[in-house]
């Protein structure tokens, strides 16, 4: 140590009496001009910016992990409810800048996040989510009402019972009036039994009719099941086409119904439009959220807003608030399947 501190006197008496020679380095370093203030300033401001933004990003990703309950989106034609599904969930972890590199390192949380009641690809409407605890609610969403409109199309049948599928048998329909698709209409009311289409989101051994289907394998149909029609109307009818609006339990399928009304009339017809108007209490005009308001804060507005729709029973206790340690996000995805009794698909990400 005293040899450390002779070093350093001796060095500092040569500085006192040795004067050391200005570079361009110590000058352009001990310069004060306007310029080289803006440009310090510009440095200060531009960190104060970055800290800023992971500040808010950090606020966010808190605010996403502490979502619980259940709202609507609006699901568009195309993709089908888990791709929509897929597409919310990298929305909303892009807005809150997760994962990042400064989340590796905190403890880990789930969220979950899924659907109840899937639409097919080519149908819209309103598909249920459920965020966090609320993902536990969504069995109830499953065995509560729909509504349905739906536009057929007389003298065509398909193999996916809709305008997706290939044409399977022709028939005529030039003589059916609006009389006679409203007479038969009360014969689907009510508690009726119904045959699901082969594709669709049922199982056999663990995998889905559609996908067996898609790659050529022998699939039996599912035996008829008890299902549940509240109403059903015709509201209009220009041949081929007729429209119904149609209000139903958990388990039925519109193709089913489109198909079955095909054959009452001695045609067939399959389904060309699909809208699924409500689910539950869950509205399309007031509740589904377009893919532009699929954002943190207005899925916690929808939330806030949607719980006085459930029933108490239904209704989410407020959640505890979360911990003070950083934490690393996983997402689990569930898709629930409309008959009970299977099993809850769930993946990981």
């Amino acid at each position: 140590m005293a040899a450390a501190e002779a070093a350093v006197q001796s060095s500092s008496l040569k500085t006192d009496t040795a004067p050391v020679p200005e570079t361009a380095g110590t000058a352009a370093a001990m310069a004060t001009t306007p310029s080289a203030m803006a440009a310090a300033a510009t440095v200060a401001a531009a960190a104060r910016t970055g800290s800023e933004a992971r500040v808010s990003k950090a606020a966010l990703a808190t605010k996403l992990l502490s979502l619980s309950g259940v709202f609507a989106v609006h699901k568009p034609k195309g993709p089908t409810s888990a791709e929509l599904l897929n597409r919310l969930k990298e929305k909303l972890l892009a807005e809150a800048g997760m994962p990042s590199p400064e989340w590796t390192k905190r403890k880990k949380q789930t969220l979950k996040i899924g659907h109840g009641g899937t639409l097919d690809s080519a149908a819209r409407g309103v598909l249920v989510v459920g965020i966090g605890r609320g993902t536990k609610m969504l069995t109830s969403m499953l065995s509560g009402s729909k509504r349905y409109t739906a536009i057929g199309e007389l003298g065509k049948a398909t193999d996916t019972l809709d305008s997706t599928g290939k044409i399977t048998e022709e028939k005529p329909y030039d003589k059916i009036t609006q009389e006679d698709i409203e007479g038969i209409l009360q014969k689907f009311t009510g508690n009726i039994m119904q045959v699901p289409p082969l594709y669709s989101a049922l199982k056999k051994d663990g995998q889905r009719l559609s996908t067996l289907m898609k790659r050529g394998e022998v699939v039996e149909a599912k035996p008829a099941r008890p299902v549940t029609v509240y109403s059903i109307s015709l509201q209009n009818f220009q041949p081929p086409f007729f429209t119904l609006d149609v209000e139903c339990g958990g388990g039925f399928y519109i193709r089913s119904l489109v198909s079955d009304i095909g054959k009452e009339l001695s045609s067939c017809a399959n389904v060309l439009e699909l809208t699924r108007t409500k689910q539950g209490p869950f509205t399309l005009e007031e509740h589904a959220l377009p893919e532009d308001k699929w954002t943190i804060d207005d899925i916690a507005q929808s939330l806030e807003h949607c719980s006085s729709l459930l029933p108490a029973e239904l209704a989410l206790k407020k959640s505890k608030p979360e911990e003070s340690n950083e934490q690393v996000l996983s997402c689990e995805y569930i898709t629930l399947n409309e008959t009970k009794g299977e099993d809850d698909v769930s993946k990981t990400f």
